[in-house]
């Protein structure tokens, strides 16, 4: 019988992540831990984090944010990281309400 590769043979974050890609017992992939500690820090501007963001995660801005956007309404990210989560919540709640 023939072995077939798994998912922790697949090629850069960017990748869909299986069960083995799974970090820690919040149950986020390792793009979903990366994506929230990326948003975690702290930056001297936009340009520097969208370059940080190309580097370290291999996406672009533009998919992070979306990617984002979802993570901040996941019950496993909450349990991963809930200060940056609840700070990202409160922040998009208030955006929705000067509207």
């Amino acid at each position: 019988m023939t072995e077939q590769t798994g998912p922790s043979e697949r090629s850069g974050p960017s990748e869909r992540s299986g069960p083995s890609e799974r970090s820690g017992s919040s149950g986020l992939c390792e793009r979903d831990a990366a994506v929230l500690a990326v948003e975690r820090q702290s930056w001297p501007g936009a340009g520097a984090k969208e370059r940080a963001i190309r580097e370290r995660l291999g996406i672009s801005p533009t998919r992070y944010y979306q990617l984002l956007g979802a993570l901040i309404d996941d019950p496993r990210a909450q349990a991963h990281d809930p200060v940056t989560v609840n700070r990202l919540r409160r922040l998009r709640d208030a955006r929705r309400a000067r509207r």
